[in-house]
């Protein structure tokens, strides 16, 4: 199997993000958080399209009624059904100058959401992590966090993987499923300064957890102790997160960044690539949240 990228689309996201299988119509989701448009791609006909444009989002869960969650600026919490968009959570408290980024949903159905700051360059961890039940009640799980980012479960369920990417970290954190809590953090990976930044992150069928590297022009796996098992490059210097699809998870899709520049990022910055490395992935949670 060839390691080398296929694209698939290009959009030129400025912040291409949040792939997202959709198992119900069989096709790839995806993000440009600054747009708030929303895209999507059938391996079936090669086809691709912009599905949804609106408001900045920093990610967006799949509902098990085909819906999707939007998550915002502020805290805020939308939900898309049909063209039409109704407000679950219109603000959080100490989110004012921040907003959503990465977001997934848990074993439950509900959702871990993380929050960043506009404003990166302070060096103040206004970050938080959320879980959003089943009823739209949230509550903070952890704060002091500098950048959330990409986050996964171990196959067992039994380990969560969190992202701070400027604190370039991946936490792993015992996963306890019927309260959706979680403790005794670990580190797990580090990236050194100069190497990158961690950014999305996915965890395959075997345990091996993958990671985007931003500014690092790569996919990092990484074995469930930590340590790299291989490193796949991109022609694009800003990766910024992957999900395994297709029918038998076995196509990694791959979101880049970068798109207004393209001459210091890479002449595909912004696109969605395709790797076909037979790697079995598995698939992602459905948010079940009630609007």
């Amino acid at each position: 199997m060839s390691p080398t990228p296929e694209l698939i689309a290009n959009y030129a996201c400025h912040t291409g993000e949040n792939p997202l299988w959709n198992p119900l119509d069989k096709r790839v989701y995806w993000l440009d958080i600054p747009a708030g448009t929303i895209f999507r791609y059938n391996p079936a006909t090669g086809a691709h399209e912009v599905f949804y444009r609106g408001d900045v989002m920093g990610g967006f869960t799949l509902q098990t009624d085909g819906s999707l969650l939007l998550f915002g600026v502020g805290g805020a919490v939308r939900r898309l059904h049909q063209g039409k968009v109704t407000t679950l959570i219109e603000s959080l408290p100490g989110e004012a100058g921040n907003r959503f980024n990465d977001v997934m949903a848990d074993p439950a159905g509900r959702v871990l959401c993380g929050t960043m700051p506009f404003d990166t360059d302070t060096g103040i961890p206004s970050g938080s992590l959320y879980l959003l039940d089943h009823d739209g009640a949230i509550r903070k799980l952890r704060d002091n966090i500098r950048l959330s980012n990409g986050m996964g479960f171990s196959p067992d369920l039994k380990t969560f993987y969190h992202t701070d990417s400027l604190a370039r970290t991946i936490t792993q954190f015992e996963y306890d499923a019927a309260r959706g809590d979680i403790a005794n953090p670990q580190l797990f990976a580090q990236r050194a300064p100069g190497q990158g930044v961690p950014d999305g992150l996915t965890v395959d069928a075997d345990g091996f957890v993958w990671s985007a590297v931003w500014d690092g022009a790569r996919l990092v796996r990484y074995d469930p102790e930590g340590r790299i098992e291989r490193e796949i490059h991109f022609p694009v210097k800003k990766v910024s997160s992957l999900t395994f699809g297709g029918d038998d998870y076995r196509d990694i899709y791959v979101t880049t960044a970068g798109g207004e520049n393209p001459g210091e990022n890479g002449e595909l910055a912004g696109a969605l690539f395709r790797l076909r490395l037979g790697i079995q992935g598995k698939p992602d949670f459905l948010s079940a949240c009630r609007v």
